[in-house]
């Protein structure tokens, strides 16, 4: 059975969720008291909220009608919508309400309490006004969530979206959602409850039934939507009062689907494959599990294909830690449902982990055009260098590299924590592409800066700055010294993974052998085999087109989700660099460049020497790297044309 739906081609959207908002703190510490959780990830959350995402990383329109507060947590569930790829014209924000919190943590296997900041909060006050009718009417299906049946006027708004969802065509689809404490049936410490029996809630839910083409819900879900004691009656009851296709989700058993009559034997109905895995923290997994039946049940595919992939989506969801940040994209879905994982904790699979990083980037560098001025021994031995002189000076290349840039995207810059910290917040205001570096200059055995410990000294790090390890490495080195440099890239890279942040591998080989057209090819070749994957590369202009063929070969091959290359300077003349950035545009892996000497240090000689003032400074970056923009904007035109 498959369940296509008609579309006169009006249908912009494939669902629109209706309901809560929140922002999820989770406790980073496993297998403890929430009252002894010492740091907190953030992300969104809330049912609805958390199926928007799920469904758009799997390749459907979606959509989200809520409400948040005019305050910092209401902008993040924006904006990070917006990064998910999620409609947010629905979202209203509210003036007088705050955006909801939930606290949660992992206390135990299958226990996870949580704390619910829900008082008056700004989802709850979603009324009709809310609900434009235009919106719902240009979506091919609905979702409606249970908890905002709870109060009149959320409850009014969700039926208002179904009248106009039923008279323009869409199918309704209800998650029961249940959750008794924000019903006001259980205390403030019992986030977790599942289950509490009530005829007021019954009743409010037995209210839609008739008008849903899909219900989705646990077995007490079940129970409370009927207001029945057993499964089977549960079931029947609502077969009386609907004629919609029901979900049973039985949580590591996976899920049975009704399509019809409900057979006296339960296991009779329809069941999706499941996946043996490790559960690690079950909160969200509903959502994940809805989000994949929904990319099936709207695709026209067979329930037990939907059901499949909502096992799968519920699988990744309940191995990981968070809710929505964890939900698998249509590619690392599709990776796992061919080849399977050798791991019971989804967690643990590199290959799964690397493409679920690589395919839910928070931003996109289609082009990256960056002021590299991450150097610090190189100023410092400038004559008349000092701490404060070169901190201040690095704010100046900020100023520069902003005039070039003029509010366009694709600039960044490379800057340092020793004399970088203002330049830093600076350029991090200015909007760029950032990246950090680690190594202690000039060290081969490479060795970090400050300390060895990179996870503890990146975890304060935006999260969207970059770290930058350079690493001085040819494939003709001796075997012990690149077992060396391995281990320590091998480390830069797990750090960046383990906090979530992007990671840039510079390889310099001419300093220390001859750069041979298959020089770079083969360092990466070995670089792959040991497990490196970084977001990106940083390489040294190459002789020929052959070369960045090579090493476009060895990228697509190993890591077809590499950003790409950056093109580092090494103080080349503007003459150089232009011959290198000709030869570098013939290849499909090079996206720009991250320029430092060429650019800063005439500028930075005079400056701190005291000849030249900070305007003439600034300006004569500014010349230095718009001229290297525009040779490398240039170039990229001619190759188009």
């Amino acid at each position: 059975m498959t369940n296509a739906h008609p579309d006169d081609g009006t249908k912009t959207l494939d669902v629109i969720t209706i309901g809560r908002a929140s922002v999820d703190l989770y406790g980073q510490q496993i297998g403890t008291k929430l009252e002894d959780i010492g740091s907190f990830a953030k992300s969104v959350g809330g049912c609805p909220t958390n199926i928007s995402v799920g469904t758009a990383r799997l390749g459907l329109k979606s959509a989200l009608i809520t409400r948040v507060g005019n305050e910092q947590m209401g902008r993040f569930i924006r904006e990070q919508l917006g990064r998910e790829g999620v409609e947010t014209r629905g979202i209203a924000t509210d003036p007088d309400r705050l955006t909801a919190l939930v606290l949660l943590s992992v206390e135990a296997e299958g226990v996870s309490p949580m704390i619910f900041y829900r008082t008056d909060c700004a989802d709850m006050a979603l009324d009709e006004s809310n609900i434009d009718e235009a919106l719902i009417a240009s979506s091919r299906s609905i979702v409606v969530t249970g908890t905002h049946f709870s109060r009149p006027n959320s409850e009014a708004a969700q039926k208002k979206a179904i009248r106009i969802a039923k008279a323009n065509g869409a199918r309704v689809a209800f998650d029961i959602d249940y959750r008794p404490n924000l019903w006001g049936l259980a205390g403030h410490d019992a986030g977790f409850e599942r289950y509490v029996a009530s005829d007021v809630v019954s009743q409010k839910y037995k209210s839609v039934l008739a008008d849903c083409d899909l219900i989705v819900g646990t077995e007490e879900e079940v129970l409370i939507a009927s207001g029945e004691a057993d499964l089977l009656s549960a079931l029947r009851t609502i077969r009386a009062l609907s004629p919609a296709t029901i979900v049973l989700k039985r949580g590591p058993m996976g899920c049975i689907v009704y399509d019809g009559p409900i057979p006296a034997n339960l296991e009779d109905g329809i069941v999706g494959k499941g996946f043996p895995i490790e559960v690690y923290n079950v909160l969200g997994a509903g959502d994940a599990f809805m989000s994949g039946f929904l990319r099936g049940w709207l695709k026209g595919e067979s329930h037990q294909t939907s059901a499949t992939w909502a096992n799968a989506c519920g699988a990744f969801a309940v191995s990981r830690l968070l809710c929505a940040p964890e939900y698998p994209s249509w590619t690392e879905l599709e990776t796992f449902l061919a080849k399977g994982s050798p791991k019971r904790a989804l967690r643990n699979d590199d290959n799964l982990n690397h493409i679920h990083w690589a395919t839910n980037r928070r931003r996109q560098w289609p082009t990256l055009m960056a002021l590299a001025i991450d150097h610090r021994s190189q100023l410092e031995d400038m004559p008349g260098a000092r701490e404060d002189k070169i901190a201040a000076f690095k704010v100046l290349a900020v100023e520069a590299a902003a005039r070039v840039a003029d509010g366009r995207p694709g600039f960044g810059m490379l800057l340092d924590d020793k004399h970088g910290r203002k330049a830093l917040f600076a350029a991090e205001a200015k909007g760029f592409w950032l990246a950090r570096p680690v190594e202690l200059p000039g060290s081969r055995p490479l060795r970090f800066e400050f300390s060895q410990d990179l996870g503890g000294r990146i975890i304060d790090w935006p999260v969207d700055h970059c770290l930058k390890v350079l690493c001085f490495f040819h494939p003709d080195d001796p075997a012990d010294l690149k077992a060396a440099q391995i281990d320590k890239l091998q480390t830069a890279h797990d750090a960046a993974r383990r906090v979530g942040r992007d990671i840039l591998i510079e390889i310099i080989a001419s300093k220390h052998g001859e750069l041979k057209s298959d020089t770079t090819a083969r360092a990466l070749t070995e670089l792959y085999d040991a497990g490196l994957r970084p977001d990106w590369w940083k390489l040294e202009p190459q002789a020929d087109r052959a070369a960045w063929a090579a090493v476009d070969s060895v990228i697509e091959t190993r890591d077809p989700f590499c950003r790409g290359v950056v093109l580092l300077g090494l103080e080349a003349p503007q003459a150089a660099l232009e011959a290198g950035f000709a030869a570098a545009r013939s290849s499909r892996t090079v996206k720009g460049f991250a320029v430092g000497r060429t650019i800063f240090a005439e500028a930075a000689k005079a400056w701190l020497a005291g000849t030249i003032t900070d305007e003439e400074a600034v300006a004569d970056m500014a010349r230095r790297f718009g001229a290297l923009v525009e040779i490398w904007e240039r170039l990229g035109e001619s190759k188009a044309a």
